[in-house]
């Protein structure tokens, strides 16, 4: 994993969505609901959702919104049915793109997804076609900005706590576990002070796709389409997105 930044991929997109109007409190309620879907709805107990819910309540989201999305996460929405489907398929140059999402009418979704797929460049495919390139780890960022953070310590740190790997990256320090160490290992690092500035279990890529410049813009509509849809919750590539 050392060479290349998660963290840095999702800074990217996530400035440029909040630079588009109705972004931000969309990338919210996707964060709260991925977190109350693989935690809980306890925000005591889960500390992912926690800082999920603390980020939505600093950018001004609606108590109700942030509510809303815990139910649908949990099961506890009164008045819609929800379903997850996941969609793995090619973007444009090969990169392996899987598609999460949560939809009360998946014939919509599905249509949806197929549209932004043929018209920037991609291609559906069955399951299973690409989700082997991606291994299920936790996920923790702790910025250093300032610089003041010591390498040495944060890996003592994480290791002790149960995390198996610890990347420097400009500017921060990505921490991956196993999906059952994962609530631990955030336990432990705010227990011990430290902030985390984003925490998750996701899909990380085993291999990163390089593209042109040409193919990556088209890839870039690619993402953009899909983060369109209301119904998408979280995307996974293979990218390694230029500076």
């Amino acid at each position: 994993m050392a060479g290349h930044s998660k963290w840095k991929n999702i800074q990217k997109r996530k400035n440029a969505q909040d630079a588009k109007k109705g972004k931000i409190f969309m990338r919210h309620a996707k964060d709260i609901y991925i977190a109350a879907k693989q935690g809980g709805g306890d925000l005591g107990t889960n500390a992912a959702l926690r800082t999920a819910v603390e980020k939505a309540k600093a950018d001004n989201m609606p108590n109700d919104n942030i509510d809303r999305n815990i139910k649908k996460a949990t099961g506890s929405l009164d008045g819609a049915t929800y379903e997850e489907i996941t969609y793995e398929g090619y973007g444009p140059g090969g990169v392996a793109v899987i598609v999460n999402v949560l939809t009360d009418n998946k014939n919509r979704t599905a249509a949806e997804v197929r549209h932004a797929f043929k018209k920037n460049g991609g291609n559906l495919g069955e399951n299973g076609s690409v989700s082997f390139m991606f291994d299920r780890k936790g996920y923790i960022v702790i910025e250093n900005e300032e610089g003041t953070l010591d390498e040495d310590t944060i890996t003592m740190d994480a290791l002790e706590a149960g995390a198996e790997d610890v990347v420097p990256q400009e500017g921060a320090f990505e921490l991956y576990t196993e999906p059952e160490d994962f609530q631990e290992v955030v336990k432990y690092l705010e227990e011990n002070d430290y902030t985390l500035a984003d925490s998750e279990v996701t899909l990380i890529p085993q291999n990163y796709n390089q593209l042109s410049q040409e193919d990556e813009a088209k890839m870039m509509k690619l993402i953009d389409a899909l983060e369109d849809s209301e119904d998408v919750q979280d995307i996974h590539h293979n990218l390694e997105e230029s500076n």
